[in-house]
């Protein structure tokens, strides 16, 4: 897919999935998010970039870890979550957090101005991802941190099924390398490539639990990377793609509902 197509596609794909993506998606992240930050050991007073930022789940977490005395800027291609994530933070009181609309292949913030750099679940839909994570590098002081999750391996993802379903009823791939960053030391290698080093890369399962096949469908088709291209399917379309999909997860049916089967991956590295 061409680059800029896919920023576009997105861009309005997750101002699509907004309203639903905290509900749908919260619980089932926080795995990931734990050991993202357990690896960025923030502190009191840091400086912190957050790359991805969505509606703000993590943005929330770093403002806590940092105190008042902290600045954080969290970026993100979505007007829709970036809405979300600001309303977030004002009801929580966190005046110390500014929210920019930016790409993460070309961040507008100085060079060697913060103490960390995190990405959680972004990278998987950015068309360079060695280009985020170098400007990821770009933007800390020397010895700075940055860290990114991605989802794992795809056979060890029970809800991978879903881009083949869609893809087929597309014209062109909806996330086409949405597993790649996730297979093998893929991330160690890329942060490689950025330029960082001290690379360490970790890789955990966990459960996705949902309570209903209803919940399950919500989440995948309206809270996740393929809400766009479901928007526009009509009633036809989106019976045969939930009929599929439920399909595709039957084998890890609970009874009334599921748990499937999900992998994580995170690596944290420094800058020289």
């Amino acid at each position: 897919m061409d680059a800029r197509l896919q920023r576009r596609v997105q861009r309005y794909g997750w101002d699509r999935a907004a309203d639903t993506y905290d509900r749908a998606w919260s619980r089932q992240l926080e795995p990931a998010q734990d050991l993202l930050l357990e690896l960025a050991a923030l502190q009191e007073g840091e400086e912190v970039l957050e790359v991805a930022c969505g509606s703000g789940l993590v943005t929330l977490r770093i403002a806590e870890a940092v105190g008042p005395g902290g600045r954080i800027a969290a970026t993100d291609l979505s007007t829709g979550m970036l809405d979300l994530a600001r309303a977030g933070a004002e009801r929580e009181g966190h005046a110390h957090i500014a929210f920019l609309r930016n790409d993460a292949e070309s961040l507008e913030v100085p060079e060697a101005s913060f103490d960390a750099a995190l990405c959680a679940l972004g990278l998987m839909y950015v068309p360079d991802p060695v280009a985020a994570l170098r400007e990821m590098g770009r933007v800390l002081r020397p010895g700075g941190r940055a860290v990114a999750a991605v989802w794992g391996e795809r056979s060890r993802c029970g809800w991978a099924d879903v881009f083949p379903i869609v893809d087929a009823r597309v014209e062109s791939e909806v996330c086409p390398l949405f597993f790649q960053l996730g297979t093998g030391d893929t991330l160690a290698h890329q942060m490689e490539e950025a330029g960082l080093g001290e690379v360490e890369l970790r890789r955990i399962s966990t459960t996705l639990r949902y309570a209903s096949p209803e919940e399950a469908l919500e989440a995948i088709f309206e809270g996740g990377p393929v809400a766009m291209a479901y928007s526009r399917f009509d009633g036809a379309t989106r019976e045969a793609v939930h009929r599929e999909y439920l399909d595709s997860i039957a084998p890890w049916s609970t009874g009334e509902g599921y748990a499937l089967p999900g992998e994580f991956v995170v690596a944290r590295a420094t800058r020289g």
